[in-house]
């Protein structure tokens, strides 16, 4: 998939678990783990927005665009 998910990144930068990250944003560790891993097909804006706000980041330390080789 050519959109990197870099939200281990900035977990690691703001010393925050996943447990108390999945808390504050308000959704299950199950489905940040999802989301952290890559596995996601889908992402809200509303939780992008949340995820921000908690890591005082922007959409874009969270998410990267790669292009694929072909």
């Amino acid at each position: 998939m050519a959109i990197i998910v870099n939200l281990d990144v900035m977990m690691a930068k703001r010393k925050i678990s996943l447990g108390e990250l999945a808390e504050q944003v308000g959704i299950t560790q199950a489905n940040l783990s999802i989301l952290k891993t890559g596995k996601a097909k889908a992402v809200r804006f509303s939780t992008l927005e949340k995820l921000c706000e908690v890591l005082d980041c922007q959409p874009g330390d969270i998410l990267e665009y790669r292009k694929e080789d072909s």
